[in-house]
């Protein structure tokens, strides 16, 4: 005679459920939608899970949620990160937040792979140079590396348009620059056989700097005259605002090479007479461009 098979209960189904391993660990990525609301966060229903999981209110989002539903609608599927495990009532803690903030490292890593520039606001000065927030992200800015290095305090709240000098996920490191930014936006704005105009910057042995609206470009002492010069120095006085030829670019090297020579109608002509190059210096570089093969 056979015998009966013994029932199986409420009871031991919900011992076999806690016996099976669900494998959910800390930093998975999972589905999951919102259960009901709390006045501090959310439960969510998990797939896979004993038991709906947690998300705080803080780590709902990158910025302040002020209504969760509008940012975690009722019963819509979305992906939520792990990043508390299962404690003793099965239940694991959870993050949009940081979702987020690796998608923003990742955006980041991509922009300075490409050399782009981006924006990025001033929340803060310090004795080195200025806090930023850059894609809900705080960075720096160096001192150095800043257009306006004396009242910091006057960029508070402005937005700059910097570049990306050094990024450290693992030490949540962003450092960033605005002079960088500067510089590439003005090389995209020069070409060769182009006149500009600029200030004297500083004088060297071998040739002139001049600051062209924030990048620098180099009057090598060969191209300031068909003719020998003497004095760098007393030709361009520091603060003078001279005109030159743009005859080449580097961008990966931020270098740009200008002369004077080339608007000489006659050899040492922007030594002895500098001013009058200079006033006629548009005329003079319709027939300079010719000389540079444009």
């Amino acid at each position: 005679m056979a015998t009966k098979n013994p029932s199986f209960s409420l009871d031991d189904f919900a011992k076999a459920l806690d016996q099976h391993s669900y494998d959910l660990h800390k930093g998975q990525i999972v589905k999951g939608q919102v259960d009901s609301y709390t006045s501090d966060g959310a439960y969510i229903d998990i797939k896979g899970a004993k038991s709906p999981g947690f998300i705080p209110k803080k780590e709902i989002s990158v910025i302040d949620v002020e209504d969760i539903s509008e940012i975690l609608p009722l019963k819509e599927e979305r992906d939520f990160l792990i990043i508390r495990e299962q404690n003793a009532d099965g239940q694991i803690l959870l993050s949009i937040r940081q979702l987020e903030i690796k998608q923003v490292w990742d955006d980041l890593i991509e922009i300075q792979n490409k050399g782009q520039s981006l924006q990025a606001r001033v929340t803060g000065v310090n004795r080195g140079g200025v806090t930023v927030e850059v894609h809900s992200l705080r960075g720096f800015i160096p001192r150095s590396h800043l257009l306006e290095k004396d009242n910091l305090e006057s960029l508070i709240e402005q937005s700059l348009s910097v570049t990306i000098l050094e990024l450290d996920v693992e030490r949540n490191k962003i450092v960033l620059s605005q002079r960088l930014a500067s510089q590439s936006l003005g090389f995209s704005q020069l070409e060769v056989g182009q006149l500009v105009e600029g200030k004297v910057m500083g004088v060297k042995p071998f040739g002139v700097f001049v600051d062209i609206e924030g990048v620098t470009g180099l009057i090598h002492i060969k191209e300031v005259s068909q003719k020998y010069v003497e004095s760098l120095a007393e030709l361009f006085p520091i603060g003078q605002m001279i005109k030159a030829m743009v005859i080449s670019l580097d961008e990966g090297r931020h270098r740009i090479s200008l002369s004077t020579r080339i608007l000489e109608n006659y050899p040492g002509e922007a030594v002895e007479k500098l001013s009058e190059v200079m006033e006629s210096a548009e005329a003079r570089a319709e027939r300079a461009k010719k000389l540079i093969n444009l």
